[in-house]
């Protein structure tokens, strides 16, 4: 009888598991268990927080490279033999990272680790979140407020009832002509259709690793220039990987010797 069990972020069948005492949950979103039955049933449900944080902040920042310095518009201009000049070309000129305007919604974990990165940029951060703290990291501005006054966007908060469609169509709006949107959270939390209508008008740039319907994305995104994407690559890292599975690997002994998880589920 199975009395421990490890997803991935998954659906769990509890029907077919009457003896299930605990589930280890492979990364640190867990949207997709349904914690309510879990307490109904007494399952101890863990994740594995503060181990990817350095990978996800740095594919963060991959991305805002990517986008803003359009490296991978100039990787293809390269590959087709269209680069004629010893300088890049006028038309793939941009604007720095340097020295921009970044705004982090949500100064978690990973928020952070992207906040601290961010000042080996020189970059002027801002953050918001439910509840204002008090930090070195970053200056706290009200949601729409940091929309309409960051030249960067990246999102960090996880995937909740109250995060689900947090910036919608209005918000998307508010973004500053030609900002750069990046998200490496959960495709949920964005509104996609009036995301990928704001990236057809050309009027924003973004870089994703994260979709509502992954594997799927959506056909329009495919073939915009203004755009990076990325296969869910956040925690995608060996060392990352080897310290998650770690991690999974003690909840569940420290569970079968009796003793308290080290990192569950509140």
């Amino acid at each position: 009888e199975v009395q421990g069990l490890v997803v991935a972020n998954e659906a769990v069948p509890f029907d077919r598991l009457p003896g299930l005492r605990i589930i280890a949950n492979f990364g640190v979103g867990y949207d997709r268990v349904d914690l309510v039955a879990c307490v109904e049933r007494g399952i101890v449900v863990t994740n594995t927080p503060g181990v990817l944080d350095a990978a996800t902040a740095d594919l963060a920042f991959a991305l805002m490279l990517a986008t803003r310095r359009r490296v991978v518009e100039g990787d293809a201009l390269v590959r087709a033999g269209g680069w004629a000049g010893s300088w890049a070309e006028e038309a793939l000129a941009t604007e720095e990272l340097s020295g921009s305007t970044l705004g982090i919604v949500g100064l978690g974990r990973i928020g952070s680790a992207v906040a601290r990165r961010a000042q080996g940029f020189e970059l002027r951060v801002l953050y918001t979140q439910r509840t204002e703290v008090a930090t070195d990291l970053a200056v706290y501005r009200e949601l729409d407020q940091l929309l309409a006054e960051a030249d960067i966007v990246t999102l960090h908060v996880p995937l909740t009832p109250q995060t689900e469609g947090l910036i919608d169509a209005r918000r998307l709006s508010v973004l500053r002509d030609g900002a750069c949107f990046v998200n490496t959270a959960r495709g949920e939390i964005v509104d996609q259709e009036a995301l990928v209508a704001e990236l057809v008008s050309g009027r924003i740039r973004a870089g994703l690793d994260v979709f509502r319907d992954e594997p799927n994305v959506p056909h329009e995104l495919l073939r915009l220039p203004n755009v990076v994407l990325t296969p869910h690559l956040g925690s995608g890292t060996r060392q990352t990987r080897e310290a998650m599975t770690r991690l999974v690997v003690d909840n569940l002994l420290a569970f079968e010797r009796g003793d308290p998880p080290l990192t569950p589920v509140p």
